[in-house]
């Protein structure tokens, strides 16, 4: 782990940020190929690897982003936390539009949100992860946007501490896509090529996120929160109730401890 961290500090950071958010691309792919070797999957497993993920998230928002971004905030008392609350109202005030509009089908195939559409199933479902995986890609690449602008905050080892989380609850977004298609029919190929497709966006919102932090350095504290915001809205909103629709509630409450538990971790040994 050291030697991939030192090798990242040589590098310019906004192509540090491509190869973390391609490598959280590769293990959503990862996920995805399990429908090579299964069908499908133990239901309660993969509510309790629902639930990983968003302890995962939830630790990222608070550990990865808000704490840095109110860290490098100027001012004192409410002075000091105003940007963190205005990126975070931002955010998953994005994510909230984008649910509404985008036309978006979730994991358990009976809810469909968004504008009406004559898109098929397939493409709803993908979508639906995709948004998952917006604000994860942005936040990776925010932070190596940081270590661009030479923020003390932003480091390397947090950068990385982030990335390795978000590729770890990328594995089950992988397999929850992949599985499903599986089961309505579509061939093993198919099923995970929509699977792995579904986080080709985070490649895409980690280098701009980067990009745009190291060309407007003011707004990073900002741009932290705004990823911790759509974070929490896609846990509150779309993650915990799939974990939770199925009477596993002990597997994805667990798992969510323990997804909480392990980016907490991460953060604080290698950020």
């Amino acid at each position: 782990m050291e030697s991939v961290i030192h090798y990242l500090e040589k590098i310019d950071p906004i192509l540090a940020a491509l190869y973390a958010t391609t490598f959280t691309w590769l293990v959503t792919a990862a996920g995805a190929s399990f429908v090579f070797f299964f069908k499908s999957m133990n239901r309660s497993i993969l509510d309790g690897m629902l639930g990983f993920t968003g302890g995962v998230m939830v630790a990222a928002s608070i550990w990865s982003l808000l704490i840095p971004a109110i860290d490098m905030s100027e001012g004192g008392g409410f002075v000091k936390v105003i940007p963190a609350v205005l990126g975070f109202l931002t955010g998953a005030g994005f994510l909230y539009m984008l649910d509404k509009i985008l036309p978006h089908l979730h994991v358990n195939f009976k809810q469909v949100e968004g504008v009406k559409s004559p898109w098929q199933r397939t493409t709803l479902l993908v979508l639906a992860i995709t948004l998952h995986n917006i604000p994860e890609g942005l936040a990776v690449g925010v932070l190596f946007g940081g270590v661009a602008a030479g923020i003390p905050e932003a480091s390397i080892g947090g950068a990385v501490a982030l990335a390795i989380g978000i590729g770890l609850q990328n594995f089950p977004e992988g397999i929850a896509v992949s599985m499903p298609l599986r089961r309505m029919g579509l061939s093993r190929r198919k099923s995970f090529f929509y699977g792995q497709l579904s986080a080709i966006v985070e490649p895409v919102a980690g280098v701009l996120g980067a990009v745009a932090v190291a060309t407007f350095t003011p707004i990073l504290p900002y741009a932290l929160a705004f990823a911790a915001g759509a974070m929490i809205f896609v846990v509150v909103e779309e993650v915990i109730p799939e974990a939770q629709q199925n009477r596993n509630s002990d597997a994805a409450t667990l798992g969510f401890i323990g997804g909480f538990i392990v980016m907490m971790a991460l953060d604080v040994a290698l950020g």
